[in-house]
């Protein structure tokens, strides 16, 4: 269970790089993603809000956004309760979806918060140093586009999201998700569209599983 909890953790380290580098390569200063990772800690909220940022959107709307991709992680909290109680605030700082998915796989309950907290803390570790090292990075080459980060981008967004696309339902909402932002991008302001995408499913996920029961 170690050895995978480091494995996974190295890959995070990996992912973080890709995100400091290409959030100072579009301009950014490098103090924003240390302090996102920092106080965010999720990958796929800091990477939507570096891509609103960069494509021309307010910072309200892209922590709105943000903030809407996080909502996941409510059911999270139920499923753990018990796991952590005895510390929970720390515990819903470290609920990320790695973690849950190690956490969820144990039976037993002392067993579940040792791994919770010990891959939770790695995690935050991994995450954090590779961010730092990725924005030192974006600094010095200045242009990070000469790498292919640009197309890191869109990728580690989808590499993100694909494990949870092989529910039918979530599928079918992402697939909704995109052809709204797609078709309201002509006629929004810059980074907008996602936006109102999100907001869009959010008022109408609760009317469609009414509609499937």
């Amino acid at each position: 269970m170690l050895r995978d909890i480091v494995l996974v953790n190295v890959a995070i380290a990996m992912v973080g790089v890709s995100y400091g580098a290409i959030t100072v390569g579009e301009g950014l200063p490098v103090w924003l993603p240390n302090l996102m990772s920092v106080v965010v800690l999720g990958g796929a909220s800091q990477f939507l809000f570096t891509g609103l940022i960069a494509s021309g959107a307010g910072p309200v709307a892209a922590v709105v956004a943000g903030i809407l991709v996080n909502l996941r992680h409510l059911p999270f909290g139920f499923a753990l309760a018990e796991t952590v109680d005895r510390r929970p605030f720390l515990g819903s700082y470290l609920m990320i979806d790695e973690v849950v998915a190690f956490s969820l796989a144990q039976k037993d309950l002392e067993l579940r918060r040792k791994v919770f907290f010990t891959c939770g803390i790695c995690l935050l570790i991994f995450w954090n140093v590779g961010s730092l090292l990725g924005a030192l990075l974006g600094r010095a080459v200045g242009d990070t586009d000469v790498f292919g980060l640009d197309a890191a981008f869109p990728a580690v967004l989808l590499a993100l999201v694909m494990p949870a696309l092989r529910d039918s339902r979530t599928l079918r909402v992402a697939v909704l998700g995109a052809v709204l932002a797609l078709a309201l991008t002509p006629v929004m302001p810059a980074g907008t569209a996602v936006l109102c995408s999100l907001l869009a499913l959010v008022t109408v996920r609760p009317w469609w599983k009414a509609e499937e029961r």
